[in-house]
């Protein structure tokens, strides 16, 4: 298996050595292989390391909209679905951004995915967007329709 990594290239067109992350000096010799991946020594101040694997970079828009659906109420799995991504991903995103979602005590966050003429027909029904909140978000070709319905210790108000 390759060794991922970014090498640059010099004039001549020769490959060359990472920079060393501890001191960032250029004078680094290549000191076996680690995990399949290759391992370095710097010349400068001793110090051993490896290139870090290159992941697959994911597009701000599906990250945003994670965020936004885990505040909404939904939970990871739900968005996992929904995006087609990990739902330890969107875990991660929202540890990384600190993102918490409001309580919701006495609501309850229900959804639905729509396209164009169920959308204009579920918004023409008054009834249904009475008592209760409603978000709708594009997702592609479709729209998420997002509603929060209050409880009574009866049922539905």
């Amino acid at each position: 298996m390759p060794v991922k990594q970014k090498i640059t290239q010099n004039m001549t067109g020769n490959h060359q050595n990472p920079a060393c992350p501890q001191c960032r000096h250029d004078k680094v010799v290549k000191s076996g292989i680690v995990q399949e991946r290759q391992r370095f020594k710097c010349k400068s101040c001793g110090y051993f390391f490896t290139v870090s694997k290159q992941g697959k970079e994911t597009d701000p828009y599906t990250v945003v909209k994670a965020l936004q659906l885990y505040i909404e109420g939904l939970t990871f799995r739900e968005i996992e679905r929904i995006l087609g991504v990990s739902h330890v991903s969107v875990r991660n995103w929202v540890s990384k951004h600190a993102v918490s979602r409001p309580q919701l005590i006495d609501f309850h966050p229900t959804y639905s995915i729509l396209d164009h003429k169920e959308l204009v027909a579920f918004v023409a029904d008054l009834d249904v967007l009475k008592n209760s909140g409603c978000v709708i978000t594009e997702l592609g070709d479709k729209f998420m329709v997002i509603r929060w319905v209050k409880f009574r210790k009866s049922g539905f108000v």
